[in-house]
């Protein structure tokens, strides 16, 4: 192993304790909805199956996908898309646009962590969707304590676990200088 690679920072999708809390439920609704009863109405099967048993069907897919949900290594920070779309969702943003690494939490509506990165004023768009104007717009409706540059920058800590010790050496290794902080 290069000196490189152990300093490297990957965080993959996998069972967290809310994943693993969201598909138990799925599942015990699921059943619960396909147990021959007459107490459940045919409008709650046809609304809870697709809601509870695809749902659960799909956090078991993200989780069991074990894609990279966050890296950071030479050549700069990897935001790793949504497992589902995970080639059109996911950027890469080298070192030389990046100005700060920086941990946020949305506070509707749920208390959700964040991780993402401040650009550099004049570096390249990221590429993928939710990149525009309207997404610009819509994010800051929903997250005005932030510049929407960095809510797209950045990756909701769902579905996989993060580090900050680990991320924080990550970048100091990395990227001498740069720093890692709380906003918002």
């Amino acid at each position: 192993m290069a000196d490189g690679e152990a300093w490297v920072y990957e965080a993959r999708y996998g069972w967290d304790l809310k994943t693993t809390g969201v598909v138990a439920v799925s599942a015990l609704f699921t059943v619960a909805l396909l147990l021959p009863t007459p107490e459940i109405s045919p409008y709650a099967r046809v609304l809870g199956l697709p809601l509870f048993g695809v749902g659960g069907l799909l956090m078991t897919y993200i989780a069991m996908s074990r894609k990279v949900a966050l890296r950071i290594d030479e050549t700069g920070v990897l935001l790793g898309g949504t497992p589902v779309r995970y080639r059109t969702t996911t950027a890469h943003v080298p070192w030389q646009d990046i100005t700060a690494v920086v941990h946020w939490r949305q506070p509707r509506p749920a208390d959700i962590p964040w991780v993402g990165v401040v650009r550099r004023p004049g570096a390249a768009p990221l590429t993928g969707p939710g990149q525009g104007r309207r997404a610009r717009a819509t994010m800051q409706i929903l997250v005005p304590h932030l510049p929407a540059d960095v809510v797209l920058a950045s990756r909701a800590v769902n579905g996989w676990r993060l580090d900050r010790a680990r991320l924080a050496a990550a970048v100091a290794h990395f990227a001498p200088g740069t720093p890692v902080t709380d906003v918002g």
